[in-house]
Protein backbone atom coordinates (compact mmCIF):
# COMPACT_ATOMS: atom_id res chain seq x y z
CA UNK A 1 0.00 0.00 0.00
CA UNK A 2 3.12 2.14 0.96
CA UNK A 3 4.51 1.78 -2.70
CA UNK A 4 1.16 2.19 -4.05
CA UNK A 5 0.72 5.73 -2.37
CA UNK A 6 4.48 7.05 -3.38
CA UNK A 7 3.27 6.50 -7.11
CA UNK A 8 0.38 8.13 -6.82
CA UNK A 9 2.34 10.65 -5.17
CA UNK A 10 4.74 11.11 -7.93
CA UNK A 11 2.36 10.82 -10.18
CA UNK A 12 0.15 13.77 -9.28
CA UNK A 13 3.24 16.43 -8.39
CA UNK A 14 4.84 15.67 -11.96
CA UNK A 15 1.31 16.64 -13.17
CA UNK A 16 0.95 19.52 -10.92
CA UNK A 17 4.80 20.88 -11.40
CA UNK A 18 4.83 20.76 -15.23
CA UNK A 19 4.75 24.24 -16.78
CA UNK A 20 2.12 23.67 -19.10
CA UNK A 21 0.08 22.33 -17.11
CA UNK A 22 0.42 24.72 -14.27
CA UNK A 23 0.08 27.71 -17.02
CA UNK A 24 -3.00 26.08 -19.12
CA UNK A 25 -5.10 25.88 -15.35
CA UNK A 26 -4.63 29.18 -14.88
CA UNK A 27 -4.96 30.38 -18.38
CA UNK A 28 -7.68 28.30 -20.04
CA UNK A 29 -10.85 29.71 -17.61
CA UNK A 30 -9.50 33.16 -19.27
CA UNK A 31 -9.62 31.61 -23.04
CA UNK A 32 -13.03 30.24 -22.24
CA UNK A 33 -15.13 32.92 -20.99
CA UNK A 34 -13.59 34.88 -23.93
CA UNK A 35 -14.51 33.01 -26.49
CA UNK A 36 -18.22 32.47 -24.36
CA UNK A 37 -18.03 36.65 -24.26
CA UNK A 38 -17.01 37.16 -27.81
CA UNK A 39 -20.11 34.52 -29.11
CA UNK A 40 -22.27 36.58 -26.78
CA UNK A 41 -20.96 40.16 -28.16
CA UNK A 42 -21.28 39.01 -32.05
CA UNK A 43 -24.82 37.66 -31.11
CA UNK A 44 -25.40 40.81 -30.15
CA UNK A 45 -24.17 42.93 -32.74
CA UNK A 46 -25.56 40.52 -34.74
CA UNK A 47 -29.33 40.40 -33.69
CA UNK A 48 -28.93 44.63 -33.62
CA UNK A 49 -28.25 45.17 -36.87
CA UNK A 50 -31.29 46.50 -38.28
CA UNK A 51 -31.99 46.32 -42.13
CA UNK A 52 -34.22 48.91 -43.77
CA UNK A 53 -37.04 47.36 -46.57
CA UNK A 54 -37.81 49.82 -49.08
CA UNK A 55 -41.45 49.39 -49.78
CA UNK A 56 -43.60 50.82 -52.47
CA UNK A 57 -47.22 49.61 -52.39
CA UNK A 58 -49.25 50.55 -55.50
CA UNK A 59 -52.39 48.49 -54.34
CA UNK A 60 -54.91 49.55 -51.86
CA UNK A 61 -53.87 46.59 -49.62
CA UNK A 62 -51.53 45.78 -46.78
CA UNK A 63 -51.90 49.72 -45.50
CA UNK A 64 -51.16 48.74 -42.14
CA UNK A 65 -49.15 45.61 -42.03
CA UNK A 66 -45.65 47.45 -42.53
CA UNK A 67 -44.67 48.02 -39.01
CA UNK A 68 -41.27 47.46 -37.71
CA UNK A 69 -40.49 44.25 -36.65
CA UNK A 70 -37.52 42.39 -35.11
CA UNK A 71 -34.36 43.16 -37.30
CA UNK A 72 -36.62 45.12 -39.99
CA UNK A 73 -37.66 48.13 -40.15
CA UNK A 74 -39.57 49.54 -43.17
CA UNK A 75 -39.68 52.56 -45.79
CA UNK A 76 -42.31 53.62 -47.21
CA UNK A 77 -42.23 55.15 -50.89
CA UNK A 78 -45.20 56.84 -52.57
CA UNK A 79 -46.07 58.73 -55.74
CA UNK A 80 -42.48 57.68 -57.64
CA UNK A 81 -42.29 55.00 -60.48
CA UNK A 82 -41.16 51.43 -59.66
CA UNK A 83 -37.58 52.32 -61.65
CA UNK A 84 -37.27 55.58 -59.30
CA UNK A 85 -38.07 53.50 -56.18
CA UNK A 86 -35.12 50.79 -57.16
CA UNK A 87 -32.65 53.94 -57.92
CA UNK A 88 -33.81 55.14 -54.36
CA UNK A 89 -33.61 52.35 -52.69
CA UNK A 90 -29.47 51.49 -53.94
CA UNK A 91 -28.56 55.02 -53.44
CA UNK A 92 -29.60 54.66 -49.91
CA UNK A 93 -27.93 51.11 -49.22
CA UNK A 94 -31.47 49.52 -48.47
CA UNK A 95 -31.40 46.17 -47.78
CA UNK A 96 -34.29 45.76 -50.67
CA UNK A 97 -37.26 46.87 -51.91
CA UNK A 98 -40.75 45.52 -51.93
CA UNK A 99 -43.01 46.20 -54.69
CA UNK A 100 -46.90 45.39 -54.48
CA UNK A 101 -48.40 46.32 -58.05
CA UNK A 102 -51.82 47.75 -58.42
CA UNK A 103 -53.97 45.01 -58.98
CA UNK A 104 -57.17 43.01 -58.11
CA UNK A 105 -57.96 41.21 -55.92
CA UNK A 106 -55.49 41.21 -53.34
CA UNK A 107 -54.45 37.27 -54.74
CA UNK A 108 -53.38 38.78 -57.91
CA UNK A 109 -51.32 41.46 -55.68
CA UNK A 110 -49.56 39.01 -53.84
CA UNK A 111 -48.82 36.84 -56.80
CA UNK A 112 -47.42 39.87 -58.62
CA UNK A 113 -45.35 40.86 -55.69
CA UNK A 114 -40.90 41.30 -55.92
CA UNK A 115 -38.47 41.91 -53.59
CA UNK A 116 -35.72 43.24 -55.54
CA UNK A 117 -32.22 42.92 -53.51
CA UNK A 118 -28.77 43.70 -54.86
CA UNK A 119 -27.62 39.98 -54.11
CA UNK A 120 -29.33 36.74 -52.66
CA UNK A 121 -32.01 37.86 -50.14
CA UNK A 122 -31.66 37.55 -46.59
CA UNK A 123 -33.53 34.48 -45.65
CA UNK A 124 -34.19 36.14 -41.89
CA UNK A 125 -35.65 39.38 -44.22
CA UNK A 126 -37.49 36.84 -46.63
CA UNK A 127 -39.32 34.58 -44.15
CA UNK A 128 -40.48 38.14 -42.27
CA UNK A 129 -41.74 39.61 -45.40
CA UNK A 130 -43.68 36.97 -46.60
CA UNK A 131 -45.56 36.61 -42.78
CA UNK A 132 -46.48 40.16 -43.44
CA UNK A 133 -48.33 39.08 -46.63
CA UNK A 134 -49.44 35.61 -45.99
CA UNK A 135 -51.74 36.44 -42.99
CA UNK A 136 -54.09 39.00 -44.63
CA UNK A 137 -53.69 36.56 -47.74
CA UNK A 138 -55.02 33.58 -45.84
CA UNK A 139 -57.45 35.83 -43.90
CA UNK A 140 -58.96 37.00 -47.40
CA UNK A 141 -58.96 33.10 -48.97
CA UNK A 142 -60.87 32.33 -45.77
CA UNK A 143 -63.79 35.34 -46.20
CA UNK A 144 -64.22 33.93 -49.79
CA UNK A 145 -64.98 30.66 -48.95
CA UNK A 146 -67.85 32.68 -46.23
CA UNK A 147 -65.31 32.50 -43.18
CA UNK A 148 -65.97 36.01 -40.99
CA UNK A 149 -62.83 37.56 -39.38
CA UNK A 150 -63.88 36.19 -36.03
CA UNK A 151 -64.39 32.63 -36.90
CA UNK A 152 -61.11 32.63 -38.26
CA UNK A 153 -59.64 33.74 -35.17
CA UNK A 154 -61.12 31.24 -33.47
CA UNK A 155 -60.14 28.44 -35.65
CA UNK A 156 -56.12 29.88 -35.74
CA UNK A 157 -56.78 29.30 -31.41
CA UNK A 158 -53.81 26.92 -30.28
CA UNK A 159 -54.85 23.96 -28.13
CA UNK A 160 -52.89 22.22 -25.27
CA UNK A 161 -54.52 19.37 -23.54
CA UNK A 162 -53.38 19.91 -20.07
CA UNK A 163 -51.24 16.89 -18.23
CA UNK A 164 -50.57 15.70 -14.91
CA UNK A 165 -49.25 13.04 -13.42
CA UNK A 166 -51.88 10.52 -11.35
CA UNK A 167 -50.31 11.91 -8.03
CA UNK A 168 -51.70 14.91 -9.45
CA UNK A 169 -48.48 16.72 -9.77
CA UNK A 170 -49.10 19.55 -12.92
CA UNK A 171 -46.75 18.66 -15.76
CA UNK A 172 -46.47 19.76 -19.84
CA UNK A 173 -44.45 19.82 -22.85
CA UNK A 174 -41.08 19.92 -22.97
CA UNK A 175 -40.37 18.33 -19.16
CA UNK A 176 -39.05 15.42 -20.08
CA UNK A 177 -36.47 16.88 -22.88
CA UNK A 178 -35.66 19.75 -20.21
CA UNK A 179 -34.44 17.18 -17.17
CA UNK A 180 -32.85 14.90 -20.46
CA UNK A 181 -30.44 18.39 -20.95
CA UNK A 182 -29.78 18.96 -17.30
CA UNK A 183 -28.92 15.53 -16.72
CA UNK A 184 -26.74 15.44 -19.68
CA UNK A 185 -24.45 18.28 -19.08
CA UNK A 186 -23.36 15.71 -15.93
CA UNK A 187 -23.01 12.99 -19.06
CA UNK A 188 -21.38 15.49 -21.03
CA UNK A 189 -18.69 16.53 -18.40
CA UNK A 190 -18.25 12.75 -17.50
CA UNK A 191 -17.54 12.15 -21.20
CA UNK A 192 -14.89 14.97 -21.90
CA UNK A 193 -13.22 14.12 -18.96
CA UNK A 194 -12.15 10.49 -19.82
CA UNK A 195 -11.30 11.34 -23.42
CA UNK A 196 -9.26 14.67 -21.74
CA UNK A 197 -7.69 12.90 -18.96
CA UNK A 198 -7.92 8.93 -20.02
CA UNK A 199 -5.43 10.36 -23.00
CA UNK A 200 -2.72 11.90 -20.31
CA UNK A 201 -2.35 8.25 -18.22
CA UNK A 202 -2.21 6.53 -22.00
CA UNK A 203 0.78 8.92 -23.15
CA UNK A 204 2.63 8.55 -19.60
CA UNK A 205 2.70 5.06 -19.76
CA UNK A 206 4.13 5.38 -23.44
CA UNK A 207 7.21 7.89 -22.43
CA UNK A 208 7.72 5.74 -19.45
CA UNK A 209 8.10 2.85 -21.54
CA UNK A 210 10.17 4.67 -24.39
CA UNK A 211 12.46 6.33 -21.87
CA UNK A 212 13.09 3.08 -20.78
CA UNK A 213 12.56 3.95 -17.34
CA UNK A 214 9.96 1.61 -16.81
CA UNK A 215 12.41 -1.09 -16.96
CA UNK A 216 13.62 0.19 -13.49
CA UNK A 217 10.47 1.20 -11.67
CA UNK A 218 8.85 -2.30 -12.16
CA UNK A 219 11.86 -4.19 -10.48
CA UNK A 220 10.32 -2.65 -7.19
CA UNK A 221 6.61 -2.37 -8.05
CA UNK A 222 4.44 -5.05 -9.21
CA UNK A 223 2.67 -4.14 -12.18
CA UNK A 224 -0.69 -3.72 -11.17
CA UNK A 225 0.63 -1.46 -8.48
CA UNK A 226 2.18 0.65 -11.07
CA UNK A 227 -0.78 1.16 -13.50
CA UNK A 228 -3.55 1.46 -10.53
CA UNK A 229 -0.94 4.65 -8.88
CA UNK A 230 -0.50 6.11 -12.19
CA UNK A 231 -4.45 6.06 -13.20
CA UNK A 232 -5.06 7.51 -9.55
CA UNK A 233 -2.31 10.09 -9.58
CA UNK A 234 -4.13 11.09 -12.77
CA UNK A 235 -6.83 11.71 -12.00
CA UNK A 236 -6.54 13.59 -8.76
CA UNK A 237 -4.33 16.21 -10.73
CA UNK A 238 -7.02 16.37 -13.50
CA UNK A 239 -9.75 16.81 -10.65
CA UNK A 240 -7.63 19.69 -9.01
CA UNK A 241 -7.37 21.78 -12.50
CA UNK A 242 -10.85 20.53 -13.14
CA UNK A 243 -12.01 22.13 -9.89
CA UNK A 244 -9.86 25.13 -10.77
CA UNK A 245 -11.53 25.91 -14.08
CA UNK A 246 -14.86 25.66 -12.95
CA UNK A 247 -14.68 27.89 -9.78
CA UNK A 248 -12.30 30.16 -11.78
CA UNK A 249 -14.30 30.09 -14.88
CA UNK A 250 -17.60 30.79 -13.25
CA UNK A 251 -16.38 33.71 -11.64
CA UNK A 252 -14.98 35.33 -14.54
CA UNK A 253 -18.70 34.58 -16.58
CA UNK A 254 -20.25 36.70 -13.02
CA UNK A 255 -18.36 39.47 -13.31
CA UNK A 256 -17.73 39.49 -17.50
CA UNK A 257 -21.72 39.60 -17.83
CA UNK A 258 -22.35 42.34 -14.98
CA UNK A 259 -19.71 44.87 -16.28
CA UNK A 260 -19.89 44.55 -19.72
CA UNK A 261 -24.04 44.10 -19.62
CA UNK A 262 -24.31 40.82 -22.30
CA UNK A 263 -27.61 38.91 -21.62
CA UNK A 264 -26.73 35.38 -21.28
CA UNK A 265 -29.80 34.56 -23.24
CA UNK A 266 -27.73 36.29 -26.82
CA UNK A 267 -25.86 32.50 -26.18
CA UNK A 268 -28.93 30.45 -26.46
CA UNK A 269 -30.28 32.47 -29.44
CA UNK A 270 -33.18 34.75 -30.10
CA UNK A 271 -35.00 31.59 -31.98
CA UNK A 272 -34.84 29.49 -28.67
CA UNK A 273 -36.46 32.25 -26.51
CA UNK A 274 -40.21 32.29 -25.37
CA UNK A 275 -42.30 33.70 -27.84
CA UNK A 276 -42.38 37.48 -27.17
CA UNK A 277 -39.26 37.38 -25.62
CA UNK A 278 -36.85 38.26 -28.96
CA UNK A 279 -34.18 41.31 -28.27
CA UNK A 280 -35.69 44.97 -28.89
CA UNK A 281 -39.11 43.78 -27.83
CA UNK A 282 -40.89 45.53 -24.84
CA UNK A 283 -42.12 42.56 -22.79
CA UNK A 284 -43.33 44.43 -19.46
CA UNK A 285 -46.79 44.02 -21.12
CA UNK A 286 -46.47 40.23 -22.67
CA UNK A 287 -48.44 37.76 -20.82
CA UNK A 288 -46.87 35.68 -18.58
CA UNK A 289 -44.85 32.50 -20.55
CA UNK A 290 -47.03 29.50 -18.62
CA UNK A 291 -44.76 26.83 -19.96
CA UNK A 292 -41.26 28.84 -18.59
CA UNK A 293 -42.47 29.11 -15.31
CA UNK A 294 -43.40 25.44 -15.41
CA UNK A 295 -40.05 25.00 -16.59
CA UNK A 296 -38.61 26.86 -13.73
CA UNK A 297 -40.53 24.98 -10.84
CA UNK A 298 -39.14 21.79 -12.53
CA UNK A 299 -35.87 22.44 -12.15
CA UNK A 300 -36.40 24.12 -8.41
CA UNK A 301 -37.73 20.27 -8.07
CA UNK A 302 -34.90 18.08 -9.75
CA UNK A 303 -32.94 16.60 -6.93
CA UNK A 304 -29.18 18.56 -6.93
CA UNK A 305 -28.35 16.35 -4.02
CA UNK A 306 -29.15 13.01 -5.57
CA UNK A 307 -27.52 14.58 -9.03
CA UNK A 308 -24.32 15.31 -7.31
CA UNK A 309 -24.08 12.22 -5.59
CA UNK A 310 -24.34 9.68 -8.84
CA UNK A 311 -22.22 11.99 -10.51
CA UNK A 312 -19.59 11.46 -8.45
CA UNK A 313 -20.07 8.04 -8.16
CA UNK A 314 -20.36 7.28 -11.84
CA UNK A 315 -17.81 9.65 -12.69
CA UNK A 316 -15.31 7.85 -10.37
CA UNK A 317 -16.32 3.93 -11.51
CA UNK A 318 -16.63 5.77 -14.74
CA UNK A 319 -13.06 7.33 -15.21
CA UNK A 320 -11.26 4.44 -13.68
CA UNK A 321 -12.67 1.91 -16.18
CA UNK A 322 -11.90 3.65 -19.60
CA UNK A 323 -8.38 5.01 -18.23
CA UNK A 324 -7.72 1.29 -16.72
CA UNK A 325 -8.03 0.24 -20.92
CA UNK A 326 -6.03 3.60 -21.86
CA UNK A 327 -3.44 2.40 -19.65
CA UNK A 328 -3.29 -0.97 -21.17
CA UNK A 329 -3.07 0.64 -24.60
CA UNK A 330 -0.20 2.80 -23.61
CA UNK A 331 1.79 -0.26 -22.02
CA UNK A 332 0.97 -2.43 -25.69
CA UNK A 333 2.39 0.28 -27.98
CA UNK A 334 5.66 2.28 -28.58
CA UNK A 335 4.02 5.35 -29.93
CA UNK A 336 1.13 7.52 -30.10
CA UNK A 337 0.53 6.85 -33.95
CA UNK A 338 -0.09 2.87 -33.20
CA UNK A 339 -3.14 4.01 -30.34
CA UNK A 340 -5.02 5.25 -33.66
CA UNK A 341 -6.21 1.73 -34.37
CA UNK A 342 -7.61 0.82 -30.76
CA UNK A 343 -8.86 4.22 -29.80
CA UNK A 344 -11.92 4.21 -31.60
CA UNK A 345 -13.14 1.45 -30.19
CA UNK A 346 -12.74 3.01 -26.57
CA UNK A 347 -14.81 6.24 -27.57
CA UNK A 348 -17.70 4.57 -29.73
CA UNK A 349 -19.69 3.75 -26.22
CA UNK A 350 -18.99 7.06 -25.18
CA UNK A 351 -20.34 8.59 -28.39
CA UNK A 352 -23.18 6.03 -28.68
CA UNK A 353 -24.04 7.37 -24.72
CA UNK A 354 -24.33 10.58 -25.64
CA UNK A 355 -26.43 10.33 -28.64
CA UNK A 356 -28.38 7.34 -28.14
CA UNK A 357 -29.15 8.97 -25.16
CA UNK A 358 -30.35 12.05 -26.26
CA UNK A 359 -32.65 10.28 -28.67
CA UNK A 360 -33.87 7.78 -26.06
CA UNK A 361 -34.21 9.98 -22.80
CA UNK A 362 -36.03 12.92 -24.54
CA UNK A 363 -38.63 10.78 -26.22
CA UNK A 364 -39.22 8.05 -23.33
CA UNK A 365 -37.15 8.15 -20.41
CA UNK A 366 -38.50 4.98 -19.15
CA UNK A 367 -37.99 3.14 -22.30
CA UNK A 368 -36.53 0.14 -23.01
CA UNK A 369 -33.60 1.72 -25.36
CA UNK A 370 -33.11 4.22 -22.34
CA UNK A 371 -33.34 1.83 -19.29
CA UNK A 372 -31.28 -0.42 -21.18
CA UNK A 373 -28.18 2.33 -22.00
CA UNK A 374 -28.86 3.71 -18.18
CA UNK A 375 -27.82 0.08 -17.19
CA UNK A 376 -24.86 -1.43 -19.65
CA UNK A 377 -21.68 -0.17 -17.99
CA UNK A 378 -20.22 1.22 -20.43
CA UNK A 379 -22.83 3.44 -21.40
CA UNK A 380 -24.12 3.66 -17.90
CA UNK A 381 -22.70 7.04 -16.65
CA UNK A 382 -23.83 9.10 -19.02
CA UNK A 383 -27.54 7.85 -20.23
CA UNK A 384 -28.31 7.14 -15.95
CA UNK A 385 -27.42 10.81 -15.66
CA UNK A 386 -29.95 12.17 -17.81
CA UNK A 387 -32.56 10.02 -16.51
CA UNK A 388 -31.60 11.22 -13.02
CA UNK A 389 -32.63 14.38 -12.79
CA UNK A 390 -36.59 13.07 -12.73
CA UNK A 391 -36.25 11.64 -8.98
CA UNK A 392 -36.02 8.43 -7.63
CA UNK A 393 -38.91 5.83 -7.01
CA UNK A 394 -42.20 6.75 -8.18
CA UNK A 395 -42.45 8.75 -11.76
CA UNK A 396 -38.17 8.92 -11.95
CA UNK A 397 -36.04 6.09 -12.19
CA UNK A 398 -36.47 2.57 -9.90
CA UNK A 399 -34.49 2.22 -7.37
CA UNK A 400 -33.04 -1.38 -8.54
CA UNK A 401 -32.12 -0.20 -11.49
CA UNK A 402 -30.00 2.88 -10.36
CA UNK A 403 -28.28 0.01 -8.00
CA UNK A 404 -28.61 -2.85 -10.63
CA UNK A 405 -26.69 -0.57 -12.50
CA UNK A 406 -23.79 0.93 -9.97
CA UNK A 407 -23.71 -2.76 -9.10
CA UNK A 408 -23.04 -3.92 -12.86
CA UNK A 409 -20.36 -0.80 -13.38
CA UNK A 410 -18.58 -1.78 -10.47
CA UNK A 411 -18.48 -5.15 -11.03
CA UNK A 412 -17.25 -4.03 -14.71
CA UNK A 413 -14.62 -1.74 -13.30
CA UNK A 414 -12.99 -4.87 -11.31
CA UNK A 415 -13.40 -7.43 -14.57
CA UNK A 416 -11.21 -4.77 -17.10
CA UNK A 417 -8.91 -3.53 -14.46
CA UNK A 418 -7.91 -7.32 -14.19
CA UNK A 419 -7.82 -7.64 -17.87
CA UNK A 420 -5.76 -4.61 -18.50
CA UNK A 421 -3.59 -5.38 -15.47
CA UNK A 422 -2.44 -8.79 -17.38
CA UNK A 423 -2.41 -6.29 -20.70
CA UNK A 424 -0.17 -3.87 -19.10
CA UNK A 425 1.91 -6.27 -17.13
CA UNK A 426 3.10 -8.53 -20.43
CA UNK A 427 2.95 -5.30 -22.93
CA UNK A 428 5.33 -2.67 -20.45
CA UNK A 429 8.14 -4.50 -21.51
CA UNK A 430 7.65 -5.40 -24.93
CA UNK A 431 9.59 -3.30 -27.88
CA UNK A 432 9.91 -2.75 -31.45
CA UNK A 433 6.56 -5.08 -31.97
CA UNK A 434 3.23 -3.47 -33.04
CA UNK A 435 0.43 -5.13 -31.59
CA UNK A 436 -2.82 -7.16 -32.48
CA UNK A 437 -5.85 -7.57 -30.83
CA UNK A 438 -4.53 -11.36 -31.94
CA UNK A 439 -1.81 -10.59 -30.19
CA UNK A 440 -3.54 -8.25 -26.78
CA UNK A 441 -5.64 -11.74 -26.19
CA UNK A 442 -2.76 -13.79 -26.34
CA UNK A 443 -1.02 -11.62 -23.22
CA UNK A 444 -4.40 -12.51 -21.75
CA UNK A 445 -3.28 -15.94 -20.71
CA UNK A 446 0.11 -15.42 -19.92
Amino acid sequence: MSKLWLIIQREYLAKVRNKSFVIMTFLSPFLIVGLIVLIAYLTQINDSEKRVVAVLNESGYFQQEFEPRVGVSFVQFKDISLDEAKDSTQAMGFSGLLHLPQAEPLEEVARRAFLYTKEAPNTTVLEKIEGILEEPLRQYRLQQLGVSPEEYAQVRDTYEIQTATFSGQVSGKGINEFKAIVGGAFGYLIMMFIIIYGGFVMRSVIEEKTSRIIEVIISSVKPFQLMLGKILGTSLAGITQFIIWIISAGFLMVLVFLFLDLDPALLMGSANLPPGMEAGLDTDNLPTDETTLLLMEEFIKIPMALLIGCFIIYFLLGYLIYSSIYAAIGAAVDNETDTQQFIFPIIMPLMLAIYVGFFSVFSNPHGPIAVGFSIFPLTSPIVMMMRLPGGVGEGGVPLWQLLASIALLAVTFLGIVWVAAKIYRTGILMYGKKPTYKELYKWLKY
